[in-house]
């Protein structure tokens, strides 16, 4: 079945991945990143270090310009490599709010330096300055349980959807945050709000897992993901060993 599962669903996208420049907790390079995801087979990723407001790489005392000129550099090495190469490379960002956090998709750059207010916005603020950008806000794996993250929060209202299944909480090859259970608690929490999942890795290293949202067709941009997500589009999910349904249910062998 599994090969079945690849065959009608053939584009898959690495939606949580982090570089050396941007995430403090970074191993490698954007380029490294993007080089390994092609070889892989992943058709495109999503480069999403760490913000201000978690584990960023890059200088918090800097000005607003400086900070998100030298934040994009792991997104914009990974997009020169994967132009090279052939990989679709997009850009996205993890916002950290007290070990709470947040997948954000569809702004940019430009986005960043002319809205400098996203750097002290709270969640509700985020969500709408995300929002009026046309961006969407993806709770990313809201049942972790780390030292730094200090307590479970939940936000409903001020997301539009779940990372329902995260590869280093189910994958027989992660290094951290092993507990399944983590998972299954975020798919119930979608469930209950009605929210739509997606899946990614939560790569920091070139040793990857395979996780992530694999669709029928290619996508074209960030905004053409958003869409896909948010209009119920068809999709699976996958954390590298095991597909499931958008809805988290495992597909069986």
């Amino acid at each position: 079945m599994y090969d079945r599962i690849k065959k009608e669903y053939p584009y898959l996208y690495e939606t949580h991945l982090h570089t050396a420049e941007g995430s403090a907790c970074g191993r490698n390079t954007g380029r490294e990143m993007a080089a390994a995801c092609k070889e892989y087979g992943y058709t495109g990723i999503f480069v999403t270090d760490h913000n201000w407001g978690g584990n960023t790489a890059v200088d918090r005392k800097k000005t607003w310009e400086e900070w998100v000129g030298e934040f994009c550099t792991g997104y914009e090495n990974a997009k020169a490599e994967g132009d090279r190469i052939g990989l679709d490379v997009f850009f996205g960002y993890e916002a950290g709010f007290c070990g709470t956090e947040f997948l954000i998709y569809g702004v940019d750059k430009e986005w960043m330096l002319e809205n400098p207010a996203i750097w002290r916005a709270d969640v509700k603020e985020q969500y709408e300055l995300v929002h009026a950008a046309g961006g969407m806000v993806i709770h990313a794996h809201p049942y972790r349980e780390e030292d730094y993250i200090p307590e479970v929060r939940l936000f409903p209202e001020w997301v539009d959807g779940v990372e329902g299944i995260n590869a280093t909480h189910s994958s027989s090859r992660s290094l951290a945050h092993n507990d399944p259970n983590f998972d299954t608690k975020a798919i119930a929490y979608a469930a209950k709000h009605h929210l739509p999942m997606t899946a990614g890795s939560d790569i920091h290293r070139t040793t990857l897992l395979g996780g992530g949202v694999a669709f029928r067709r290619k996508l074209t941009s960030a905004a053409d993901y958003i869409t896909a997500v948010l209009s119920g589009e068809d999709y699976v999910l996958t954390n590298g060993e095991y597909w499931y349904s958008k809805e988290g249910e495992r597909l069986e062998m």
